[in-house]
């Protein structure tokens, strides 16, 4: 009656195409903008946008992906982010003092690497990292990334840290719906205006205020649109509709 999937792009297209006549929940990938406008708390941010991006390595659906941060206040930005990104311990994950661990083979790190060095030939600047020993892969801040290289179209599923620069609302509103995906998306400011304008532009299943993409509690219902996927099977009410085939029934009354 019903195909659950959570994975691939990919393996979800395929699913949808040969589910027949079935219903589908489809939870797939995601490339989650967190985006910061010239009023935000800076270290607020930078904190966020560190959490955000190298927690579990970066594997998780909705990681921070890429980094919009308006150009009046990026050179300060960086400078945080980097500062951040250098305070971390990479190593070992079995050891407890480790903050970022290995990614799930070594194929994936010179995947994540390849497309960071692409993103440096194609004008992006390194400002931490950048190093790979078997598949650890150390957090890696660029800023000056340039918004159609591969690090940031595609799903990067790793702890690379891009900061792409934008001039304006309009532009990074732009920039955050130019992708295939449209899992979550999360938003550093204080401006009423702005956020009104991101809650009901930005082409995704979640917009969170001042907190990242990952931010969801389990009430509210969780899901993508583009390619991150089709349906809610996360958010206790939604779920129950999926998963739920409705019967209304009727009784002689006398």
């Amino acid at each position: 009656d019903l195909i659950s999937f959570t994975g691939s792009v990919p393996v979800g297209k395929y699913i949808a195409e040969n589910a027949g006549y079935r219903r589908t929940v489809l939870e797939l990938g995601g490339n989650s903008p967190l985006i910061i406008m010239d009023d935000a708390d800076l270290a607020k941010a930078a904190d966020m946008a560190i959490a955000g991006a190298t927690k579990n390595s970066g594997q998780r659906c909705t990681a921070v992906k890429r980094i919009l941060c308006i150009d009046s206040v990026a050179d300060e930005f960086a400078a945080l982010v980097a500062e951040r990104a250098a305070a971390l311990k990479y190593g070992d994950p079995m050891d407890p003092d480790t903050d970022v661990g290995t990614v799930i083979n070594e194929k994936s790190a010179i995947l994540f690497q390849n497309r960071v060095n692409n993103a440096i030939d194609k004008g992006a600047t390194l400002l931490y990292g950048n190093d790979r020993q078997g598949a650890l892969y150390s957090p890696t801040v660029l800023d000056h990334v340039p918004a159609d290289c591969e690090l940031v179209v595609e799903e990067t599923f790793g702890p690379p840290v891009p900061i792409i620069r934008v001039k304006n609302i309009d532009h990074a509103i732009e920039v955050a719906n130019s992708t295939a995906f449209g899992l979550s998306s999360g938003i550093c400011t204080n401006r009423m205006d702005d956020i009104t304008r991101f809650i009901n532009e930005l082409q995704t299943g979640t917009v969170n205020i001042w907190e990242v993409p990952g931010y969801r509690i389990e009430m509210s219902p969780f899901g993508g649109i583009k390619d991150s996927g089709l349906g809610y099977k996360e958010g206790v009410i939604e779920a129950m509709a999926s998963y739920t085939t409705i019967k209304t029934f009727s009784l002689p009354w006398v």
